[in-house]
């Protein structure tokens, strides 16, 4: 047999393999709420092609490519235990079994590992929480994805309903379109379908009631069967405590901002600062995407080196509070036309660390340039540090800061040498370290950290809201501290 033949042969068999893992994962998600992941990627609902990639792509954070050989086992042992709700990382269980010397079996090592999620200690399947979203823009039908994504079993977070101001004929068709297709996200994972007499949309089986208000005073929610929800506000006409206080309607107990808070509204960072959040805070903000992309890389090397001053230069993509063409905006560049010019403008991210990290007390500036692309930005790091290091002890460091710690979710790492900005669309972290990028010389640090400043900042608003909200489910093997 030629070595090509033995390629494909091989490629075959792992497709195969592949082919199987995947009603092993549905089955798991929807019946046990077990979201399985790969190096903190999920592989529910995805397909055998994906699957095999996410392996790897394992060899950018990891140093070498996983093979679905190696995590199959670990996933039929799983079959074999009583889960509860949890997140179980077969790429993880497998690296740390390669060294673990103890001579256990895959079934014995596994059942340990993800022993928190098993028997007596399993979290009980609570009946869900109600979500509202205020508001259907970019980030909004995003977030709206994501929530029907992970309604699973239907015992997490159920989007009840959206809030919008009335738009006139086909309103509802219009709005279920931009949900149903996507110019940078592509297609909705699923079937959408509108229910014109009940002014509701029907997405994989969820029913969605669009509400048309022009104020949230208008709106009684427990008229429409809506009890404790979390509101969404995806609008960013209210930052302070006193605007967006006024969603607390009937049926509404908690409200989360998809922008940064003003006054004393908690600026909330998941991975960072959200074991912060007090039992009875009603309301909270998750601060700008700038703010979670920079925050988790800056705490780690806070950690573990110390920061004593900071500036932060973000290349950002134009956003839709830009014009298209030169006309009358209200800040000095921004009426300048967005996919014509770099338009030199301000970011409150540096201001918003010291909300998310008060025990920082480096002073951290920052300056943003919006360029003419449609999504995903770079944050460019520079800091001081307070002890001199190299370069290859601090990518050591992010990548084993990536794979192990819980900032996990928060923080990617990436060895492509030739990787641009739509590489990263529809990354699910706050930020991915540009390890061929990266310089240090001494004291000095520079770090370039891609974000998809829309479907990242997406998921740590949706990490929030499962925080808060109580279905955040424990990850194994736990991250270490």
């Amino acid at each position: 047999m030629t070595v090509k033949d033995d390629s494909f042969t091989n490629w075959k068999h792992r497709e195969e393999i592949a082919e199987s893992m995947i009603p092993i994962i549905g089955k798991l998600h929807r019946e046990q709420d077990v979201n399985i992941l790969l190096h903190s990627r999920s592989l529910v609902n995805k397909s055998v092609v994906s699957i095999l990639k996410t392996h790897r792509f394992a060899r950018q954070i990891a140093g070498e490519e996983l093979s679905v050989t190696e995590t199959m086992p670990f996933l039929q042992a799983l079959t074999t235990l009583d889960l509860g709700p949890s997140q179980i990382d077969i790429g993880m269980l497998a690296a740390t079994y390669r060294e673990d010397d103890r001579g256990l079996s895959i079934e014995e090592f596994t059942a340990e590992a993800v022993s928190g999620a098993t028997g007596e200690n399993k979290l009980e399947r609570g009946a869900g929480r109600d979500v509202v979203l205020y508001g259907f823009g970019r980030i909004g039908r995003l977030v709206a994805r994501l929530l029907i994504e992970k309604a699973g079993s239907g015992n997490g977070l159920r989007l009840r309903a959206i809030v919008v101001r009335g738009g006139g004929d086909q309103d509802l068709v219009k709005r279920a379109s931009l949900l149903r297709r996507d110019s940078i996200h592509g297609q909705f994972n699923g079937t959408i379908t509108v229910d014109e007499a009940n002014s509701t949309i029907l997405a994989n089986g969820n029913a969605i009631k669009v509400i048309y208000a022009n104020d949230p005073s208008e709106v009684d929610y427990t008229a429409y069967g809506i009890k404790d929800a979390i509101l969404i506000d995806n609008t960013g006409k209210w930052r302070d405590r006193e605007g967006l206080s006024k969603h607390l309607r009937p049926g509404i107990d908690k409200v989360v901002l998809t922008a940064p808070g003003k006054g004393d509204v908690p600026n909330i960072v998941h991975g960072v600062n959200h074991d912060t959040i007090k039992p009875d805070e009603k309301v909270l903000s998750c601060a700008s995407c700038t703010t979670n992309a920079i925050v988790p890389p800056l705490k780690a090397m806070d950690d573990e080196y110390g920061v004593l001053r900071g500036h932060v230069e973000t290349v950002h993509s134009f956003t839709n509070d830009q014009n298209l063409l030169d006309n009358y905006h209200k800040a000095d560049r921004r009426g300048r036309s967005a996919p014509l010019n770099m338009v030199i403008t301000e970011t409150g991210a540096a201001s918003a660390v010291a909300k998310a990290l008060p025990d920082l007390k480096a002073p951290i500036t920052g300056s943003s340039i919006r360029v003419p692309v449609p999504d995903v930005s770079i944050a460019i790091l520079s800091l001081r540090l307070g002890r001199e290091t190299t370069r290859d002890e601090v990518l050591e460091y992010l990548r084993d800061v990536s794979l192990h710690s819980p900032l996990k979710r928060q923080i990617d790492f990436t060895t492509a040498p030739d990787a641009v900005s739509m590489d990263f669309v529809g990354s699910r972290h706050a930020s991915i370290v540009d390890a061929g990028a990266t310089k240090v010389d001494g004291d000095n640090a520079i770090l370039y950290l891609w974000y998809d400043n829309e479907f990242g900042y997406s998921c740590q608003v949706i990490r929030v809201v499962q925080h808060v909200s109580g279905v955040e489910y424990p990850t194994y093997p736990a991250p270490q501290a």
